[in-house]
């Protein structure tokens, strides 16, 4: 990690690639987002000055899609390194609550989609595609 003060201006992105047997939850972003609008995104968001990522990794899921999960112990599935943020994916197959849109600001919807079915969507990120297909085609935990 870079302590430059190009990096630390970078935004703190965390993300959960939910897991149901052969589906991933997405949440498309509403084409009113300043950032990367009229997409198919994984829910997640910014982590706060202090808050550790995990910490953060919960805090978004109850916020964006209404679920509650136990703070990831382990490293993140996947990282996207840009020039204006560092992301960090974990891969969750397991949650109390039902998601629901519970961010419609954020979201105009959310949906569960097999790997079949994500050929077809205009994805936030380039890595996502490989990524969501790699997770899909392993056996479940």
């Amino acid at each position: 990690m870079s302590t430059s003060a190009k990096g630390s201006s970078k935004a703190r992105i965390v993300t959960a690639l939910l897991r149901d047997g052969d589906r991933v939850l997405l949440c498309h972003r509403s084409p009113r987002r300043r950032w990367y609008p009229d997409v198919w995104d994984m829910p997640g968001g910014h982590v706060e000055p202090g808050e550790p990522p995990g910490v953060a990794l919960a805090r978004e899921l109850r916020e964006e899609v209404g679920i509650e999960i136990a703070v990831p112990s382990g490293p993140p599935l996947h990282e996207v390194h840009t020039d204006t943020f560092d992301m960090q994916i974990w891969l969750i197959e397991a949650w109390t609550g039902s998601p629901v849109n519970a961010a419609p600001d954020e979201h105009d919807a959310i949906g569960w989609f097999t790997e079949e079915a994500l050929g077809e969507l205009s994805l936030a990120h380039h890595s996502y595609r490989a990524m969501l297909g790699k997770v899909l085609a392993e056996p479940r935990a």
